[in-house]
């Protein structure tokens, strides 16, 4: 597993994420604070404050840099 930052400030942002991460067969997690939701989900997604970066849990053994390269657009540098 591994946890990233991500920021997701705009509708348009989430959907794109999204979009970017169901092509994947591993689970996300988004966490904030004491809240843990899954990262596919669109409704999940807006149920978080979007104002602040958000922890994203990557729960996947292979592909690891594929992942994170599709999702640089999101990573908090």
């Amino acid at each position: 597993m591994k946890t990233v930052q991500i920021s997701l400030n705009s509708i348009g942002k989430v959907k794109s994420f999204v979009n970017t991460i169901t092509q994947f067969d591993f689970d996300f997690d988004l966490i904030s604070g004491r809240y843990v939701i899954d990262a596919k989900s669109i409704m999940g997604i807006f149920s978080l404050d979007l104002s602040k970066p958000i922890d994203l849990a990557i729960h996947a053994d292979t592909n690891l840099d594929e992942i994170l390269e599709a999702l640089d657009p999101y990573i908090v540098k």
